[in-house]
């Protein structure tokens, strides 16, 4: 069974004839210790807060029966680790669309330089991100009074707490949605044309804070803590 907090996400899984709904991480609502196994794949770093970050794998963990194990991957600030480059920097210079990538709005500047009709909307809400933002560091930049940085897309990450730009393929813009706009190069008419770049926050995890975050719940017992193409990984099991 799959959850989601994204609707459409959700109805493509139905179409599929595969079973999810939607909810919210931090409150599942599935029996506790209900589930022999669970997985969390590039969730958890979505959540602004260490609280809310700890909140999440607690509740994974009340699903759990007893001896139930489950999987948590985040993104990782490593993007380059014991000398090796991640999937995701290699794919910068591999990839078929480094053009149309390298195109989306991704500089690292402020947000109120992105769009002339949606800056103050953006910069309010970067502001009221980092009221909850505690950066843990690493050797990461520190947050500190400044806006959010935006991240660009195939780089080392140099923030714990970014935004990452979205590109929105085929879609339309809704007249109430407030999102940047970027020119995509291409030969086409179609690819001429501005499309809606929405910006994402993410968490990135410095080494062992997962593993950390994870060990300070007492339900738990950490089975495995590994790396694996840029992303911090756990395996926990309910006690």
């Amino acid at each position: 069974v799959g959850c989601d907090r994204s609707k459409n996400l959700v109805d493509i899984c139905a179409e599929k004839h595969l079973q999810a709904f939607v909810c919210d991480a931090l409150s599942v609502p599935i029996r506790s210790g209900s589930c022999d196994a669970c997985i969390s794949i590039a969730v958890i770093h979505h959540f602004s807060t260490a609280e809310r970050r700890l909140a999440t794998i607690r509740e994974l963990a009340r699903l759990l029966r007893p001896g139930g194990t489950a999987l948590i991957y985040v993104w990782a600030m490593e993007q380059e680790y014991k000398n090796q480059k991640s999937k995701y920097l290699k794919e910068k210079n591999g990839s078929k669309n480094k053009e149309k990538e390298m195109n989306t709005g991704t500089a690292q500047r402020p947000l109120s330089d992105q769009g002339p009709d949606n800056s103050s909307q953006d910069s309010a809400w970067s502001d009221q991100l980092l009221n909850g933002l505690k950066d843990e560091s690493c050797g990461a930049k520190p947050v500190g009074e400044f806006r959010l940085p935006v991240h660009t897309n195939r780089t080392s990450f140099h923030s714990q707490d970014l935004l990452v730009p979205w590109h929105l393929k085929g879609g339309t813009k809704k007249k109430e949605e407030s999102v940047d706009t970027v020119l995509v190069p291409g030969g086409s008419k179609e690819s001429q044309e501005l499309s809606p770049v929405f910006h994402r926050y993410y968490h990135v995890f410095c080494e062992g804070e997962l593993e950390a975050t994870c060990r300070s719940l007492e339900c738990v017992r950490v089975q495995k803590s590994y790396y694996d193409q840029g992303n911090w990984c756990v395996i926990l099991e309910k006690l």
